[in-house]
């Protein structure tokens, strides 16, 4: 073993920043190796190393984010001109500072052995693709210690997959997923009694860190959350990652981690407006992250191989089988060769997927990708939640290999003839015939506005939703103007609900449809208007969150620069003739998991709870299927209502449905940070 090999083989790879390769505890800088001298301008006054995420403070001086943070938890003052001093009065160094710190020379850590330097910004991509050394590091974890989320079936399989398919930090130190919530069931991770019983016995989750850098103050980071300790959730949980957002550029996040942390604040047991407030924070955002990988196997045997989760047994579909996973090497005749794929993304499911297989190009010589595979990972990159661009850089810096997992739909037999199964009778939304209490501490009310005005003056209000939308919302109020009349009468809120105008009902049209009948029965002199409000006991937290009706001339700015949008705790108070729901039909073999928790359910300390989805399984059918979300109501299994029902009712019920299940669901849109 040569001198460079035993210096890589003694480094620990837990230990190893998976960003810039040094070994550093998760809440250091990271350290890189500068060959050149760094202008002095670029150097933080208080490691007096080149800056990272760089902060100017308001008298003028810039430090490492880390640094300052770490500074001013003691003291209150600038390190360099003692001048008073908060965290929150700082903001991000210039694009071009940035810049200029992106494109600083650095040596690769493992230099003794690929001799390789670049930019600093091309480090990692450089670590996680070219760097021999680095890749050999992590196939010996590997083979020391699978990775988890792709630990989740043992079974015989084409070849391993290299793990780091998302960058990780270090577990904080008030984690704590060991108490279970009051109220949760399992069914998803119930063990079976059968024989036959698949190799799993624990859902393996991780706690990391995940940094995201606000440019803005006000620019979002791309989160939908839902849950808090006023909602039978609990947790706050990522519900979906917005497209082309912050947080869906950085990669790590992903639907159903739950925020533990937020900059070293806890999240454990704050009301959902609350929470929303604190991740509206500006600047740097430090999340602590609980991430399920899935189901980690009883036992393995030295002949088997890890497969990616939800990899069918064998390719061959069947009844039972929502798709296969499979494994794809496609080999270069040289590192530029093109593979001739085109890679998309869709509008109602994250990922990346194969549009079409250019003739004559390499995959479509090697036929074994197909039109619409999902493509899960690249090169042991997950990307289950990437984006094209994302997956076109792997590409572009693997070497001759470029191995893809893909998850493909099963097809089905009709008439002879082989059509690809889709889910159109699953997907179906119409208006809830399900009567249901909303959960407690949320309830609504009507209020009625009639008034006299002149033919021409204006109501005053804007409106949004709409059955139409994409979670078929009902339309409701997003502001209420100083110059009409409604604002005069002050009954009308932001957020509230529109019900009918001068007996026109409205809870069941479009949204054009219903600026069209707002208009038309506004042009009379005498207008009624019918709304309904909802109301929860943290109403207090909700006006702290931007979400209240406040109506000083601040908001009213903000309104007119901003898309409002209601947090997701109002639509829980709407009654259940206000909801629509959707059926999904989930499939499996026996074996497996429907692959998703619930909470809620009838207790005598709290009465009946509606249950809502808590956690949803990589690698298992209801995260394949990519329509169930975190937070989503279930109303009813199979067409049986659910109202009434506790934990030891429901278990065995979903237990039963052995190869298909279709859950009636409610879905809010979560707040939007």
């Amino acid at each position: 073993m040569t001198t460079a090999e035993t210096k890589t083989a003694c480094m620990s790879w837990a230990r190893v920043c998976k960003e810039c390769g040094q070994q550093h505890e998760g809440q250091e800088s990271h350290l890189y190796e500068y060959p050149d001298d760094v202008d002095d301008e670029l150097v933080c006054h208080i490691c007096l190393q080149p800056l990272i995420r760089p902060m100017d403070t308001p008298c003028g001086h810039t430090y490492c984010f880390d640094c300052l943070s770490s500074f001013l938890k003691d003291k209150d003052f600038c390190p360099v001109d003692r001048q008073r001093l908060q965290l929150h009065q700082c903001r991000p160094s210039t694009l071009l500072v940035r810049n200029l710190l992106d494109k600083l020379a650095v040596m690769c850590p493992y230099y003794a052995e690929c001799q390789q330097q670049m930019q600093r910004c091309e480090l990692q991509p450089h670590l996680h693709n070219r760097c021999s050394a680095f890749r050999r590091l992590r196939e010996e974890a590997e083979k020391r210690k699978r990775p988890p989320w792709n630990e989740l079936k043992g079974r015989k399989g084409d070849g391993e997959l290299s793990a780091d398919a998302k960058h990780l930090g270090t577990p904080p130190r008030s984690a704590n997923r060991d108490l279970p919530d009051p109220g949760l069931i399992n069914p998803a991770y119930e063990e079976s009694e059968d024989d036959n019983t698949p190799l799993r016995s624990s859902l393996v989750s991780e706690s990391n860190v995940v940094e995201l850098f606000r440019e803005e103050a006000d620019e979002e980071l791309g989160l939908r959350i839902v849950g808090g300790k006023d909602t039978p959730l609990g947790n706050i949980v990522i519900q979906e990652i917005v497209r082309d957002s912050q947080a869906a550029r950085d990669g790590r996040l992903a639907p159903g981690d739950h925020i533990l942390e937020v900059n070293d604040i806890s999240l454990a047991s704050v009301p959902h407006a609350r929470a929303v407030a604190v991740l509206r924070q500006p600047s740097l955002v430090r999340l602590t992250v609980m991430q399920e990988k899935g189901f980690k196997p009883r036992e393995a045997r030295s002949d088997q191989h890890p497969v990616l989760p939800g990899a069918a047994h064998g390719n061959a579909a069947s009844p039972q089988n929502p798709g296969t996973v499979l494994q794809v090497t496609l080999t270069k005749s040289q590192r530029s060769e093109p593979l001739g794929i085109k890679l998309i993304r869709k509008s109602d499911e994250s990922g990346v997927f194969i549009l079409d297989l250019l003739s004559g190009g390499l995959a479509a010589k090697d036929g074994k990708l197909k039109n619409s595979d999902k493509v899960l990972a690249i090169n042991g990159q997950d990307l289950r939640h990437g984006t094209p661009e994302s997956a076109a850089q792997i590409i572009q810096a693997s070497e001759v290999r470029v191995n893809f997992v893909v998850f493909r739909l099963a097809e089905i037999q009709d008439e002879g003839r082989v059509a690809r199964r889709v889910p159109e009778p699953q997907y179906f939304r119409r208006r809830s015939t399900y009567m249901k209490d909303p959960p407690g501490g949320f309830s609504s009310q009507e209020k009625t506005v009639s008034l006299k005005k002149e033919p021409r003056l204006s109501l005053g209000i804007t409106i949004a939703g709409g059955r139409d939308c994409r979670s078929r919302l009902p339309v409701y109020i997003t502001s209420v103007q100083p110059v009409g009349c409604l604002h005069r009468d002050g009954t009308i809120k932001r957020g509230d609900v529109l019900l009918s105008i001068n007996g026109v009902d409205l809870t069941q049209l479009t949204y054009s449809e219903a600026v069209s009948t707002l208009k038309a029965q506004a042009a009379q002199s005498q207008v009624a208007l019918r709304v309904i409000q909802t109301i929860s006991e943290e109403s207090q937290e909700d006006a702290e969150a931007g979400g209240g009706n406040r109506s000083d001339g601040a908001e009213d700015a903000r309104e007119e620069a901003f898309n409002w949008t209601p947090l997701w705790t109002r639509w829980l108070g709407l009654p259940s003739h206000m909801h629509w729901c959707r059926d999904i039909v989930l499939q499996k073999s026996n074996n497996e998991s429907w692959g998703f928790s619930i909470v809620g359910g009838y207790e005598e300390s709290r009465g009946q709870q509606p249950f809502f989805i808590k956690t949803i399984v990589p690698g298992t059918p209801a995260h394949f299927d990519g329509r169930l979300k975190c937070g989503d109501e279930i109303v009813a299994v199979n067409g049986a209502t659910t109202v009434g029902m506790n934990n030891s009712s429901l278990i065995p019920m979903l237990k039963l449905q052995k190869n298909k299940v279709t859950l009636t669901v409610v879905c809010w849109p979560g707040s939007l940070v």
